[in-house]
C-alpha cells in the first residue's frame, strides 16, 4: 500500500465525528497518495468478486451484454500489476532505495508477506471454491527482494523475459519430466498462479511505480503501451486459435510415470514441442500462457493508466472506488467471508444480484470506514506485522530510516 494521506490516529481521534466526513472529502486521495491507483485497485476487487460469484456469458465484442466476461482472469492480473506498483512506492517511489536501507526494507517486506500469507491460509480454511490469491501474494513480497534496486529498464527487461520464456519453459519441463507433482511445485510453478507468470506482472508494475505514475505524461505513455501490448497478446492468441494450435496449458495430463522403459512412449504422448507452442499461444483466462500474460498485462496497464487520468477530473465520483482500493486486503477478505456466510462451508452461490449487492456493500463499508476510521483493519495488521519484523537490533545508520506503510 502507498503512503496514507490521512492524519495520524491521535489527530483523527481529536477531530469531532461530525467533521470527519468533510475532512475526508477534502483530503482523501490527495498527494502523496495517488487516487488513480486506489481506483484501479477498487476495480480489481470488484472484478474479482464478479469472477467469483457473477454469471457471465462468453465474451463477444459485438455484444455489450457479454463484456462482463472481461473480469475473468484480468481482474487478478490487474491486482498483480498494482501489487508491483505498491511495492515500488513503499520502497522508495521513483528513487531506487539506498543500500543502507535494504536490511530494514527486506525485513518489512518479509513481515508483510508473512501476514498476507497467513490471512490467505485462514481464508482457504473457510472452504470456499475460490482460488485464494493471497498466499501467492505473500510469497511475492519475499520474491521481489532481489529486484529492489533494479532500474525501471531492468525491471521491464526482466518482466519481458519472464513473460516470453516462462510459460514455454514450464510447459517444456512439465512435458519432459512427465508432469511432476508435489506441494512445492504445485504451489509455486504449476498451480493456479504460477510464480514465473505473476512475477512478470509484478516486475512490470514495479517499473511503472518507479516512473512517477502520478504524472500525466507517464499515464498517457502507459495507456499507449498497454493498448499495444493488449493488441499484440490477444492477436497472438487469436492467431493460435486460427491455426488450430492448443491454447490451453495441460498441467497434469494424467500420463503415468513408468520409468525409463516406457519413457519414450510417454514423452511422445506428451509432445514437448506441442506443449511449448501451446504455452506461447495460450490466451484464455488463467491459462498462464505468454499470449495471456502480454494481452491481459497490457489490458491491466491500460486500465491503470485510464484510472490515473480520470481520477483528476472525476475525483468526487471516484472517491468511493478509491476508498475501496485503499483497503484491498480487508475488502477481499470480507468478500470471501461473505461467500461462506451466504452459502456455508463448502457451498457456493453465483448470481449477478449477489455480485451487485457485494459491490454496493463493499463500496459503502469501505467508504464509511475510511471516512471515520482511516486505514482498513487488515491493512493496520499488515503494518504492525512489517514493524514487528523490522524491530530487531540494527545499526544506528539503518534505524534512522523508516519504510513507508
Amino acid at each position: 500500500m502507498t503512503t496514507t494521506e490521512l492524519p495520524p490516529a491521535p489527530e483523527r481521534a481529536r477531530t469531532p465525528i461530525a467533521l470527519r466526513p468533510l475532512r475526508w472529502l477534502r483530503g482523501f486521495g490527495r498527494p502523496p497518495r495517488i487516487l488513480g491507483l486506489d481506483v484501479a485497485r477498487g476495480l480489481a476487487i470488484l472484478g474479482m468478486a464478479g469472477a467469483h460469484i457473477g454469471e457471465t456469458e462468453a465474451f463477444d465484442w459485438t455484444d455489450p451484454t457479454t463484456w462482463t466476461d472481461l473480469v475473468h482472469g484480468r481482474s487478478s492480473i490487474l491486482f498483480a500489476v498494482l501489487a508491483g506498483v505498491s511495492i515500488a512506492l513503499m520502497t522508495g517511489r521513483s528513487t531506487v532505495p539506498e543500500r543502507e536501507r535494504l536490511p530494514d526494507i527486506r525485513l518489512r517486506l518479509v513481515g508483510r508477506g508473512a501476514v498476507i500469507f497467513a490471512i490467505g491460509l485462514a481464508l482457504e480454511m473457510l472452504n470456499t471454491p475460490i482460488a485464494v490469491i493471497l498466499t501467492l501474494y505473500g510469497l511475492i513480497y519475499v520474491a521481489v527482494i532481489p529486484f529492489l534496486r533494479w532500474r525501471p529498464w531492468q525491471l521491464l527487461l526482466g518482466a519481458g523475459v519472464l513473460a516470453l520464456a516462462g510459460p514455454p519453459l514450464l510447459a517444456f519441463l512439465a512435458a519432459v519430466t512427465l508432469h511432476p507433482y508435489g506441494a512445492g511445485i504445485g504451489f509455486v510453478l504449476y498451480g493456479s498462479y504460477p510464480l514465473t507468470v505473476w512475477m512478470a506482472l509484478v516486475l512490470g508494475g514495479m517499473a511503472l511505480g518507479r516512473l512517477h505514475p502520478e504524472r500525466i505524461r507517464t499515464a498517457v505513455i502507459a495507456l499507449g503501451v498497454g493498448i499495444g501490448l493488449a493488441v499484440a497478446g490477444y492477436g497472438l492468441g487469436a492467431a493460435g486459435q486460427a491455426l488450430g494450435a492448443s491454447v490451453a496449458l495441460e498441467r497434469g495430463s494424467g500420463v503415468m510415470k513408468s520409468g525409463w522403459e516406457g519413457y519414450a512412449q510417454a514423452l511422445a504422448q506428451d509432445d514437448p514441442l506441442r506443449a511449448v507452442i501451446g504455452a506461447l499461444l495460450a490466451v484464455d483466462p488463467h491459462s498462464g500462457g505468454t499470449a495471456e500474460v502480454i494481452g491481459s498485462g497490457g489490458f491491466a496497464l491500460a486500465v491503470i493508466a485510464l484510472c490515473l487520468l480520470l481520477s483528476r477530473p472525476l475525483r468526487w465520483p471516484l472517491l468511493p472506488l478509491g476508498a475501496l482500493g485503499s483497503m484491498p486486503l480487508s475488502a477481499y477478505s470480507l468478500h470471501v467471508v461473505s461467500i461462506m456466510m451466504v452459502a456455508g462451508p463448502g457451498g457456493f452461490s453465483t448470481s449477478n444480484s449477489f455480485w451487485g449487492l457485494t459491490a454496493i456493500g463493499l463500496l459503502l463499508v469501505t467508504t464509511l470506514w475510511s471516512m471515520f476510521l482511516g486505514r482498513g483493519p487488515l491493512e493496520r495488521l499488515l503494518g504492525r506485522g512489517a514493524a514487528a519484523m523490522a524491530a530487531i537490533p540494527t545499526s544506528p545508520v539503518i534505524t534512522g530510516h523508516r519504510l513507508e506503510s
